[in-house]
């Protein structure tokens, strides 16, 4: 299924205390055998600040299959609060990218009047569309903006005008079934500063998938998947283009729908799989969900695996029988139910223990598994810990904590001073390794793995999602 991946980039972010850097694009060396093995081997600063590095995509990938003038060398890092675009060079030196060319965000208001770009996915006619989550006020707006292939020039909005949906995030599209379904997650300005549950009860979150005509860009359906499927975020098909069904995560409620196509020719959804949520108290609400906030379907489409963010755990489930997946397999990884903490699970219908805290080369693990990656052979399964910088403020501050500083003075002949700094609880993220079992499941953590972003240069850092040189699970769609 393909060679070994030998490094990984990740959008990374610095909103540490008293920290206010560029975020910066990390080169992270995976390859077992190098000597740089789990390091940090290059950092590619951004020009600006505040621009919230989240996702990425890019330029080609295997729906350009068969085009030999399309080649998988730019990297596009849209930013979710300044809604500006980069385009980096990861063909000239894999090791050591570059920046390419960038789109300002007054290209991306003003031509298409969105703003707080998500997804990107390249597309068979050598384009590239990106998901937005809003408008240039901070509501919700779930448009699609294009660029170029070539020039990554902004060309206009690939919906027709007044159909985009009320929030935006990801996307999906199959051109085989003439088909794209986006999902929703809230209106940029309610969660850019973290979560509020009143606003769910004021209508600025989303629970509804939206279906479109591939071809003509119109939207077709809104699948409204009611509180259990509120806030549905990431969206994956199946990888065999032939297959007419895919799975997407609600956040809110801890539920995976699973959406398919029916005879009729229309689409539907219905909840396959439901993590419930843990009476607890020592926390924000009486009833702590799992949040689900990453999902993904390993290449052979044997496998569903997502992260819980706030209970801790990954959990690996059976989709051979697409109805009623299979649990086979689950770790946990930090989270906010950790037994040494301050919340106390009070009732669990599940009836797990509290975990202990995650440790890996004495370093615990801050705040919980949150995007994920898997390897092309279906045995390595990479996590990293950040969110969005709001929310890991929110629920768990020690990942943006630089320390604590003690300042002591001695004056001396009132000429001397001396100073003796000492700084606690440098945090961040972190990015972990699981082992998987792909022939029967399971999922076991690699204790030889750990890339501790709270040891970066410039202060501890939030990394984000993954993405392979070679093309993953998650970006390639099969046509």
């Amino acid at each position: 299924m393909g060679p070994r991946e030998e490094i990984v980039y990740l959008p990374c972010i610095y909103r540490s205390t008293g920290i206010l850097k560029p975020d910066y694009l990390a080169t992270v060396d995976v390859d077992p055998k190098s000597p740089t093995y789990c390091q940090v081997i290059h950092r590619l600063p951004m020009p600006n600040l505040r621009d919230e590095l989240h996702h990425s995509g890019w330029n080609a990938c295997s729906s350009c299959f068969g085009d030999a003038t399309k080649t998988r060398n730019r990297l596009i890092l849209p930013s979710l609060i300044s809604s500006r675009i980069y385009v980096i060079d990861v063909g000239t030196d894999p090791r050591a990218p570059k920046i390419h060319k960038m789109v300002e965000p007054v290209e991306v208001l003003w031509k298409c009047n969105l703003a707080n770009p998500h997804t990107s996915h390249c597309l068979g006619s050598g384009q590239i569309m990106i998901s937005c989550m809003g408008d240039p006020s901070g509501a919700g707006k779930g448009g699609f903006l294009l660029l170029d292939g070539e020039t990554f020039e902004v060309i206009g909005n690939w919906e027709h005008p007044g159909e985009a949906a009320p929030f935006g995030y990801d996307f999906w599209y199959q051109p085989r079934h003439n088909v794209m379904i986006s999902t929703e997650w809230g209106a940029p300005k309610a969660l850019v500063d973290g979560f509020n549950p009143a606003h769910v009860k004021e209508g600025l979150y989303g629970s509804s998938l939206h279906v479109w005509d591939w071809t003509t860009h119109r939207k077709l359906q809104s699948l409204a998947l009611g509180e259990d499927g509120a806030i549905p975020l990431e969206i994956r098909f199946l990888h065999d283009p032939s297959a007419t069904e895919g799975y997407v995560g609600c956040a809110l409620r801890g539920n995976v729908f699973r959406f398919y196509k029916k005879a009729a020719g229309d689409w539907a959804a219905e909840k396959v799989i439901s993590v419930p949520s843990k009476k607890v108290e020592g926390w924000m609400l009486p009833e702590m969900p799992s949040l689900i906030t990453d999902i993904l379907i390993s290449l052979d489409d044997r496998f569903l695996y997502f992260s819980n963010w706030l209970h801790g755990d990954i959990r690996q489930y059976d989709i051979t029988d697409r109805r009623n997946p299979k649990l086979v397999g689950q770790v946990f990884l930090g989270g906010s139910i950790i037994r040494d903490g301050p919340v106390k699970v009070l009732e669990d219908p599940e009836n797990q223990e509290q975990p202990p805290p995650c440790f890996i080369k004495g370093k615990r693990v801050p705040g919980g598994p949150q995007m994920l990656q898997l390897s092309l052979d279906g045995r390595r399964l990479y996590v990293t810990t950040s969110l969005f910088s709001g929310w890991d403020r929110q629920f768990y501050p020690e990942m943006i904590r630089y320390g604590t500083w003690t300042l002591q003075v001695v004056v001396v002949l009132l000429c001397v001073v001396v100073l003796h700094c000492v700084v606690v609880g440098r945090e961040g993220s972190v990015m972990m390794q699981i082992d998987v079992d792909s022939v029967n499941g399971g999922l076991s953590l690699n204790q030889n793995f750990l890339v501790d972003f709270g040891k970066e240069p410039d202060g501890p850092a939030l990394a984000h999602e993954l993405r392979y040189p070679g093309g993953d699970c998650t970006s390639d769609i099969w046509l």
